[in-house]
């Protein structure tokens, strides 16, 4: 099993609570998640908590959307831990992190980092195709929380 990690960076300005309510509550994602909108029928279902830890997400959906799970596992002020379950188009246990840091006046550091294990034909697949999509779709998520953040 090969391991991998992925990691994209933007500063927002905005303070970090501010940041931290929008990827703390699953509620929240769908205005800037950048893979909400690949089925406008997907199904979503919240259960656990409202937000914070032990709060779980659930999606199904067209084929890009694809099916599965979220649940944060931890939340601090400066760390949102949550475990990523795939199940369609593939099957796949990864972890995201977004860590929030201080960035001088008002604004804030976010980092969405993702790892997790690839069998060796999903590595190589990943190497080649995978990484790079993740990557774009990271820089897209962050725009949009960007975008979201510094709006209120």
């Amino acid at each position: 099993m090969a391991d991998f990690s992925m990691s994209r960076s933007t500063t927002i300005n905005a303070p970090s609570d501010r940041i931290h309510s929008h990827l703390d509550d699953f509620h929240e994602w769908p205005q800037w998640s950048p893979w909400e909108g690949l089925d406008p029928d997907m199904e979503r279902t919240y259960t656990g908590p409202e937000k914070g830890v032990g709060s779980h997400y659930a999606w199904a959906g067209n084929k890009k959307a694809g099916e599965g799970t979220m649940e944060i596992t931890g939340s601090t002020p400066s760390r949102i831990e949550i475990a990523l379950g795939f199940l369609k188009p593939f099957k796949a246990s990864n972890v995201t992190v977004f860590e929030l840091a201080p960035a001088g006046a008002g604004a804030t550091r976010v980092t969405w980092h993702m790892t997790g294990r690839r069998n060796p034909i999903m590595a190589i697949a990943g190497k080649l195709f995978f990484d790079k999509a993740i990557a774009k779709d990271f820089d897209r998520g962050l725009a949009r929380l960007k975008t979201v953040s510094e709006a209120r």
